[in-house]
């Protein structure tokens, strides 16, 4: 079973994204900052990483950055999520090498899309959109 690392701040959100992820089979593991983000990405060594750009404690720019330094999470594909609307988000995206950017609210659709995408292709080869 491949395991998602769904990194939120919103418990709604976490609440329904993770019961979408459960129902198409994977297993989730959550964080709701940057701290813990890290801590659980160490401790899940998920196949995909859905991250949230604004959260408590650093940002997920931040978070991606470190997660690429180390060993365990450097090739792990990364899903940028935000609501906010700002395009210089899905550049900085992109140089980070994320495999989708997802504006919220976004279709359950377009996530399920992306996540098959990250795990077939792997990081930087799926198309950030």
């Amino acid at each position: 079973m491949k395991t998602i690392l769904l990194i939120e701040d919103d418990r709604k959100i976490t609440m329904a994204i993770g019961m979408r992820l459960r129902s198409m089979g994977y297993e989730v593991a959550t964080a709701a900052d940057a701290v813990t983000a890290i801590a659980q990405a160490r401790k899940a060594n998920p196949d995909v990483i859905i991250l949230d750009i604004n959260l408590p404690g650093g940002d997920g720019f931040i978070v991606a950055e470190r997660l690429q330094s180390l060993m365990q999470t450097s090739a792990t594909p990364i899903i940028f999520i935000t609501a906010s609307k700002q395009e210089n988000l899905k550049i900085r995206a992109r140089e980070l090498g994320a495999v989708a950017f997802l504006e919220k609210p976004f279709d359950a659709t377009a996530l399920a899309d992306a996540i098959e995408s990250a795990l077939v292709t792997g990081p930087l080869d799926a198309v950030v959109g």
